[in-house]
């Protein structure tokens, strides 16, 4: 059964337009690589350039409201122009600035007219990198546990405490965003407030981290962020005093997954395209019956993580009331990519976590996938924050259903 979308005739027309855009403003020589060595700052400020070009016609955020730089287009819009950017294997944005997209949503729901004017703009038109800080040392995916502290001194906020486990844009951000304790002495989920804050504020130091996901500054690379008595403007906090959670709840269900997607898993079709020209016992590794039934399992793993994404973005885009399809899909992307892994292993062997850059499977992409798809199980809550997300939004053990959180309109 085919499942994919197909162009109405504005569509089409649209993607004319689109392709001929892209063509002009994405240059040829762009880096898509593996090696965290080879995402310079040049080739970062490159992808800068495109999401400002992008931002200028409100396609960084094409739904999104024309007076806060968003294009105020149409769903089959942003399809067009995420399935444009795919080709480039580029995302939206072309660079790595999911902080953006989920922290603008935040601001887009619980902000103030003064303070979407003030943030949001310079994110949806691409001035500005945000990084996401939610995970502390003691807490991990326990976001609800944030002791990072930010206590009320006149028109100010003093903020201290540690992040960890930040994403790396390839460069510095301009902004950060995060939650923090604003009452030390209220109950849980009672005592948060959620703020953004300037990158450059004195007293906040980050450091990077040497980890599986990446190092060397690519965009695999996490950092630790730590603030001693920040002094952040009282205007920066969003949506109230003490009632952070509810402000997260909106980008944790995009984050969850809830906001869908649409692009393909380039890393999986380099390792089906390696496997038809990759060469064993004199014949390529898919003539092989065994591997042909081994990449038939990789296929139907990859094709129904696509469905949950296609089915979200489909439902968030038509205001759908969701409930617990975002935690669904990221849970089955999170053991998928385990379970893939597991697979990809049983072709390759000891390949498939070669990185030697003239041995390496799939020029690298393989091996890459190996260790982001063992680390992608922590990021935007652990498997077991899914399964409890799932059961409570189904109201297993409860008398009332959990609802999802607000996510734009």
């Amino acid at each position: 059964m085919d499942f994919e979308l197909r162009d109405t005739p504005e569509m089409a027309d649209f993607r004319k337009e689109v392709r001929a855009y892209f063509k002009e403003i994405i240059p040829k020589e762009i880096v898509v690589s593996p090696y965290p060595t080879d995402h310079t700052d040049e080739s970062f400020q490159a992808k800068r350039e495109i999401g400002r070009k992008l931002g200028a016609k409100g396609w960084l955020y094409p739904t999104w409201p024309k007076q806060y730089g968003g294009g105020g287009l149409t769903a089959d819009h942003a399809i067009v122009i995420e399935e444009e950017m795919d080709q480039y294997e580029l995302g939206i944005p072309p660079y790595y600035d999911s902080g953006g997209r989920l922290g603008g949503a935040d601001i887009l729901v619980w902000g103030t007219e003064e303070q979407k004017q003030t943030f949001l703009k310079p994110m949806v038109t691409g001035q500005w990198v945000t990084w996401q800080l939610l995970t502390e040392p003691h807490g991990g995916s326990d976001l609800a546990s944030a002791k990072t502290m930010a206590i009320r001194d006149g028109d100010e906020y003093v903020v201290n405490g540690t992040k960890t486990f930040v994403g790396n844009s390839g460069s510095t951000p301009d902004y950060l965003w995060t939650i923090v304790m604003s009452d030390p002495s209220g109950p849980r989920h009672q005592n948060l407030s959620w703020m953004m804050i300037p990158a450059t504020l004195p007293g906040i130091t980050i450091q990077a981290l040497d980890l599986l996901s990446g190092e060397g500054g690519g965009p695999g690379q996490k950092c630790s962020v730590f603030f001693e008595d920040v002094k952040v403007p009282a205007f920066n906090l969003v949506g109230g005093e003490n009632n952070g959670w509810k402000v997260a709840n909106t980008h944790l269900e995009l984050e969850h997954g809830g906001g869908g997607s649409i692009g393909v898993n380039r890393p999986m079709q380099r390792f089906l395209e390696y496997c038809k020209t990759a060469s064993f016992n004199g014949q390529p590794l898919c003539k092989d019956p065994d591997v042909r039934e081994i990449l038939a399992d990789i296929i139907i793993e990859e094709d129904a993580s696509r469905l949950f994404g296609l089915r979200n973005f489909w439902m968030s885009h038509s205001r759908k009331k969701m409930s617990y399809e975002g935690s669904q899909s990221s849970y089955w992307r999170k053991m998928g990519g385990l379970r893939k892994i597991r697979l990809m292993q049983q072709i390759l062997g000891y390949f498939a976590i070669v990185s030697d850059r003239e041995w390496a499977a799939a020029n690298g992409w393989v091996e890459l996938n190996m260790r982001s798809s063992i680390v992608a199980v922590h990021p935007g809550g652990t498997q077991d924050i899914q399964r409890v997300i799932m059961a409570r939004r189904m109201g297993i053990g409860r008398t009332v259903r959990e609802e999802a959180g607000q996510i734009p309109d």
